[in-house]
């Protein structure tokens, strides 16, 4: 499967993710679903150039900790999202976040298992 038609479907999922997660928990709201493509938008571009480096710096202290860090750099992501898009998105709180970072990067890994392979494997 060529790279960017893997890209696209990860853009989807993370749009579809994102659009579960504001139906689900109240602190995670969008203005509209507009914003909500934006969002995805913007989370798959972080996920892909800033959160390698932040991986890489935490490694020391994701290791420490069994890899309950790599949780809060997702929540970094989400609250960077949250400050580029001002007032369409908002996250309330810290504690609430936390889980629904938690949340995102469940669903993210059952999505890539059941949906991206399996049709990544079939498109080849």
């Amino acid at each position: 499967m060529n790279d960017i038609k893997t890209l696209i479907l990860k853009y989807v999922c993370y749009t579809l993710v994102l659009l579960l997660v504001s139906y689900l928990f109240e602190s995670f709201n969008f203005d509209s679903n507009w914003w909500v493509l934006l969002a995805s938008f913007v989370v798959f571009i972080l996920n892909v150039t800033i959160k390698p480096i932040l991986v890489w710096l935490t490694l020391p202290i994701t290791g420490v900790t069994y890899g309950i860090f790599y949780f809060v750099i997702n929540l970094i992501i989400l609250k960077v999202t949250d400050w580029i898009l001002l007032s369409h998105f908002d996250i309330k709180g810290i504690i609430a976040p936390f889980f629904i970072a938690i949340f995102i990067s469940i669903i993210n890994m059952l999505m890539e298992m059941f949906i991206v392979i399996p049709i990544k494997e079939r498109c080849k």
